[in-house]
Parts: C-alpha cells; structure tokens; sequence
C-alpha cells in the first residue's frame, strides 16, 4: 500500500492516488463542507456587521475542529495500515484477507477498526487464526458496517458458543452474503440452528461448508429443512460430520429442492447403505451437479446394488469420488450399468475398495465410454490379471488421461507392459503412480 500524501491549501486539486487511505480521505469530504460553511457565515463581506474580536475566536475554533478530525483520522488510517504491514497484509476495497496470521484479541480490536473504512468490503477471511475464538462479537457489532460482504471465511478459528450465537445475529445485516465457510470448528455442532435460522427465502448464499464441525443429527436434519430456503446454492460440504448419517433422509428430501447444486461432497459422514437410496431418489432433482463425493463411508457397501439409477441421471458430472466405500461385487455390477453414461465425467476415483479387484473387469473396460476423463485414481484396489488388463486396454480410449494411480496392486508387476500403447499414444498423461505395485526389472525398463 502506497504511503498517505499530505495535502497543504497551496496544493489545488489532489492527483490521483493509489493509496487507500487518499482514496477514503478524498471520498469522505470530512471538514470541507463543514469548513466552507462556516467561513461562508463569517465572511464579513457577506454580513450586515463587522464580527467582534470574540466571535472571531470563537469562528478561528469552530473552523479548526474538522481540521483536528481530519488530523485524526489521517492518524487512525495511518495506525491501521501499520498494522496490516505487520501482518504482511494489504487492504483494497473489496478483500481482507487475513487467514492464518496468529492474531490476538488485540489484533481483532485493530481490525475491527478497520471496518469503517472499508464500506465496499465483500470478502473476509480470518480463517485458521486459533487465538480469536471469544471474540467474534467484535466483529459482529460492526457487520453493519460492511453490509456488501458476499464472502465470510471464519475456518478453524475455535469459535466458542457465544460467537456462533452472535454470528447468527449478524447474518442479517449482511443480506448479500453468497458464501459461508464455518468448517473445522467443533463448537458450531449442536448449534447450528442459532447460527442458520436467520437465512430467509431469498438468500444469496451459494456456498455454505460446514467440514468437521461435530454436526449432530438434529443439526442434520435441521440443514435438511433450511435447504429449500436456499434456492441458490451451488456448493454444499457437509463433510467429516459422522453423526448426521442417521438424518440423511432430511438432508435428501432438501436437496430435492436445490436444483442449482454444483457441489455435494458428504465425505465421512456415516453413510449406510440406506443412505445411498435415499440420496439415490435426490439425484433426480440435481440436473446441474459437477461434483459428487461419498468417499469414506465405510457402511455404504452394498448401497448402490439396487440404487444407482438416478445416478445416471447426472449427465454433467464431471466428478465422483467413491474411494474406501467397501463397494461389493454387487455394487461394482450396478455401477458398470451407470458410470459409463456419465459421459461429462472428468474425475473418478475408485481407490481402496479392496473387494472390486475380481468383479471390476466390465466396469474398467467400459471406461473406454469416457473419453473426457482426466483423473482416474484405482489404487489399492486389489486388482487381478484379467481386471488389469481390460483396464489396459480401455486406457488407450482415453486421450485426456492426466492422473493414472495403479499403486499397490501388486498385479501391475511382471504386466506393465500392457500399458505400453497407452504410454506411447498418450499425449496428456502428466502423472503416472505405481507405487508398491511389486514392479520388476523389466517393468522399470519400459519407463526410461
């Protein structure tokens, strides 16, 4: 940030200056008007009467004190750009970014001071600052000052009870808020409704993550009701909260209502295997969902054996993670019917589902139906002969293929040179992993 230009009455019309705090002082008009004003009501040659000596002092005072003010408040922009320097920060309009900066509850005092001078702020971000956690409220009490903000970022910040109670207060005077990010604080769990219930038909919000923040099942079954207020939401993260599996049938019955989601991700959520039929009857309503993440939930086993319909359904899904589901022979039969219609994907990863390696053969060779593909991750899915092999093959199909993990399928060794057609058409393949993949001498040699 440009050093502050002092401004002497011989320098006319200022140039135009960089600096934010010029731009704020020249903005604010303070003293000027006020100024000219007053000199306009002592100018003895606009009045019927000369002034007495003592009105005199008294107009020399009066004019003087938008001059101080301005002295002042040149003084205070100058203490808040010293502090953003000892952050390492600089503040422009629109974004103040303060994540990960070890700030102290004096630290949030001097940023909160900060708050009226930025009237156009629109993203705020303090998010893994461990030390501010009881404080929040002094933000809070001047949200109304930054009535524009569309981005909040509160990440892993230990928010107590208290400042999730007063973030929920503040939410209203921030109407244009289009994304939330709360995730890694444990204390949001069991509160969620003080926090959320102030979101009204109408929101803005288009990103709401709540990751690892110990969500119960009330809290579950309490997002499931607000979704329909959210019309426009576009990412949903509800991941690592293993408690609001038991509400999945809430969740699933809001998103029915969420037609702009792009982003559902419910990685290690406690999902069973009725979980996925309930999702299953959501996927329907979700025409523009990109991403979908069910990984880590190790109960979903045997779920999509007669529940993948609508996941066809999905036409412009560009990603799927399904990694350490325990996806079983029957589920792997069921998404060989499904995956390869998903002609928009560009990510999949299967990985750590140990009981496909002998039921996968089908699914992998009709891989070869995804021609946008990019990231394929099969890792440590206990890959046979004949399934690596028709996988080998089907790789050849997919000229976009950027990421391949084989890693510890031990079959790979004494085999790789089945892939040596893809690796010499591939044009794309940037990464290639086989770790652990009991690789022999002449299995190295095809890669020098």
């Amino acid at each position: 940030m440009s050093q502050t230009s002092k401004k002497t009455p011989s320098d006319g019309e200022s140039k135009s200056e960089t600096s934010f705090v010029n731009r704020f002082l020249r903005g604010s008009n303070l003293g000027s008007s006020k100024a000219d004003s007053r000199k306009e009501n002592n100018d003895p040659t606009t009045a019927d009467f000369q002034p007495s000596d003592e009105t005199q002092k008294t107009a020399a005072l009066d004019t003087a004190k938008p001059l101080t003010s301005e002295m002042d408040l040149g003084s205070r922009m100058e203490k808040n750009e010293q502090f953003l320097q000892k952050l390492g920060k600089k503040a422009v309009d629109k974004c103040l970014d303060l994540n990960n900066c070890r700030l102290t509850t004096a630290d949030m005092r001097e940023m909160v001071a900060l708050l009226p001078f930025l009237p156009d702020l629109e993203e705020l971000d303090i998010s893994w600052n461990d030390f501010i956690g009881g404080t929040l409220h002094l933000i809070t009490q001047q949200m109304h000052l930054v009535s524009k903000l569309k981005i909040l970022r509160l990440g892993s910040c230990r928010l107590t009870t208290d400042d999730v109670r007063a973030l929920g207060d503040a939410i209203k005077v921030i109407p244009q808020l289009e994304e939330l990010n709360l995730s890694w604080n444990g204390k949001v769990g069991g509160n969620l409704p003080l926090l959320l219930q102030n979101f009204q038909e109408g929101s803005k919000i288009q990103t709401l993550e709540l990751v690892d923040c110990a969500l119960t099942s009330e809290d579950g079954a309490f997002v499931g009701r607000l979704l329909p207020v959210l019309q426009n939401l576009e990412v949903l993260d509800l991941s690592i909260n293993g408690n609001i599996g038991g509400s999945v049938n809430s969740i699933a019955q809001g998103l029915k209502s969420t037609s702009n989601l792009k982003v559902l991700k419910l990685h290690s959520c406690g999902l069973s295997q009725k979980s996925v039929k309930l999702l299953d009857a959501a996927f329907g309503h979700l025409g523009e969902l990109r991403k979908l993440d069910l990984s880590c939930n190790k109960e979903l086993g045997g779920g999509f054996e007669d529940s993948a319909a609508q996941l066809a359904t999905l036409e412009r899904l560009e990603a799927l993670d399904l990694h350490q589901c325990s996806l079983t022979e029957d589920d792997v039969v069921s998404l060989t019917q499904v995956i390869p219609l998903l002609s928009s994907l560009q990510e999949l990863d299967l990985s750590a589902n140990k009981k496909m390696g002998s039921s996968s053969e089908h699914l992998l060779s009709r891989l070869r139906f995804l021609p946008t593909l990019k990231s394929l991750l099969v890792n440590n899915c206990a890959l046979q002969s004949e399934t690596f092999s028709a996988l080998a093959e089907a790789s050849i199909h997919l000229p976009a293929l950027e990421i391949f993990d084989l890693s510890w399928n031990k079959c790979v060794g004494g085999n790789l040179s089945l892939l040596l057609e893809t690796l010499k058409l591939s044009t794309s393949l940037q990464v290639l992993r086989l770790s652990s993949c009991s690789l022999l001498t002449e299995d190295v040699a095809l890669l020098e």
